[in-house]
């Protein structure tokens, strides 16, 4: 998993497939890293992402719950219209700001 830390941020840049085969992995460096850096904002970045399934929601979902708890936020960014349509059906586009670029 790659990540950023910038203060009490941390920007997750999520790999090409979010599925059970990485999602434990992630869920595990992620709970780390909020932890260590007292993490309050929480960014997955989907540039690199073609496809997530139900593990990759879960990884969302229990990373919101940790940071809702301390009143932060969690964000999306960089979603393809593949991934806006998989977080709005999964209901996870109602818990976290879905930020949209200026299309030029």
């Amino acid at each position: 998993m790659k990540y950023q830390v910038q203060e009490n941020c941390l920007t997750i840049y999520l790999p090409k497939e979010v599925d059970h085969h990485n999602a434990e992995e992630m869920k595990k460096e992620a709970d780390a890293v909020i932890d260590r850096n007292h993490i309050k904002y929480v960014i997955f970045d989907f540039e690199k992402t073609d496809f997530m399934d139900s593990s990759g929601i879960g990884v969302i979902m229990g990373r919101y719950k940790t940071i809702c708890l301390i009143g932060g936020e969690v964000w999306a960014v960089h979603a393809n219209e593949r991934i806006r349509k998989i977080l709005t059906l999964s209901g996870a586009a109602k818990i976290m700001q879905i930020y949209e670029e200026e299309k030029p």
